[in-house]
């Protein structure tokens, strides 16, 4: 006998080889997001991101306030990147209100974005490090970024949530002797960096559990819509910083780090390697700052915007991040709308995993340098 099924209804045929895991929320390594993975044995069949867990609607809260009072609110989704998280959007906001920044707070700006870069990376690092099962790579990092941390609480007064760019330039200029304080730490910071070569990268269980594993080719990378070290990670010469300078990026000695393997050894050496491009800005930038001056333009209660929009991006430690306004002859913006690398960065990882043996997960995961409470925001 037959038995006829509803209409809409059907039977689904379910492979008994397939296993369907769930990676996350709770669990400490997937950082507060869902990673659906299907495996036969070994290996990944199919891989599909379930984001938003920890969204908290920075986009909408912006409607409700003004320029000055959406600081504090727009870099908690990166809390250990504020400033670079806050860059664009007081770069936007400058040019809404043709705000002129001081020369002196240019180049503040940039050595806290390039120490708060360090800070990211860093934090970054150990979680990459205790997800390859080495220990080291977690202590040596976290406790190595209580270098950059005392620094930015010397600028700002806090040790977290910076709360230091604001529209016009910086909130207080830097106390004094900072710049010698800053340069000694930076360069013992250098060697530190120099150690982390034979520890970590040149570790042989690292490289046979990254190497040609979680290869984005060139092509892919740039179809993908790719940004930050994923993209400069498979061959692409791209960092906002070099091609679209902001402030007194353009003034300062750097280079952009490019490797053309692709593969998650290659995205984990990116960063690593950009930390000594930022402890070469740092120290540029010290050399060649006004020695006195402004650190801030003076703005009027609750300035306004015309009505007009503006986009404006920089580089930051996830890759490009940038910020879209649209102002209405209100203190308050009438949209705002926040592009992070994190968001973009996902979506490659259904692609990369897709072949994967399940122990590469977590390495193929976090290489791409995906924060997911940013790209919930």
């Amino acid at each position: 006998m037959t038995t006829q099924l509803p209409p809409g209804m059907h039977i689904e045929t379910v492979d008994e080889k397939i296993m369907t895991l769930n990676v996350g929320p709770q669990h400490p390594g997937s950082g507060h997001m869902r990673l659906i993975i299907k495996v036969d044995g070994d290996y990944i069949v199919s891989c599909d991101p379930d984001p938003g867990y920890v969204h908290r609607g920075e986009e909408k809260m912006a409607e409700y306030r003004n320029y000055i009072q959406n600081i504090p609110h727009l870099e908690r989704p990166v809390i250990h990147d504020s400033s670079n998280i806050l860059y664009p959007y007081c770069l936007s906001v400058e040019e809404l209100l043709g705000i002129e920044v001081p020369e002196r707070a240019k180049y503040i700006r940039v050595i806290a974005a390039e120490l708060n870069r360090c800070i990211y990376i860093l934090y970054w690092l150990a979680i990459y490090g205790i997800f390859m099962g080495h220990s080291t790579m977690f202590m040596w990092p976290a406790g190595d970024r209580e270098l950059f941390i005392d620094l930015l609480e010397a600028m700002s007064g806090a040790r977290v949530t910076h709360a230091y760019l604001v529209p016009g330039g910086v909130r207080n200029d830097l106390p004094s002797n900072f710049e010698e304080r800053c340069l000694r730490q930076v360069e013992y910071f250098e060697k530190r960096l120099k150690e982390y070569e034979a520890v970590f990268y040149q570790n042989p269980l690292l490289k046979a559990r990254t190497e040609g594993s979680g290869i984005l080719s060139k092509t892919d990378a740039i179809r993908l819509g790719t940004t930050g070290s994923v993209l400069r990670a498979s061959g692409v010469d791209f960092d906002v910083r070099k091609k679209e300078p902001y402030d007194v990026y353009e003034n300062l000695d750097f280079q952009s780090i490019v490797m053309k393997e692709g593969d998650s050894y290659a995205r984990s050496r990116v960063p690593y390697l950009e930390m000594f491009e930022s402890c070469r800005i740092i120290k540029d930038a010290l050399r060649k700052m006004p020695k006195s001056g402004s650190v801030r333009t003076k703005l009027k209660p609750n300035p306004k915007g015309g009505n007009d929009e503006v986009y404006r991006r920089i580089e930051s430690g996830r890759g490009a991040v940038g910020y879209y306004i649209v102002s209405n002859n209100r203190p308050e913006p009438y949209r705002v709308k926040i592009s992070v690398g994190s968001f973009r960065n996902l979506i490659c990882m259904p692609y990369l995993l897709k072949g994967e043996k399940l122990g590469n997960m977590p390495a193929v995961y976090w290489g791409l340098n995906y924060w997911p409470v940013e790209a919930d925001r």
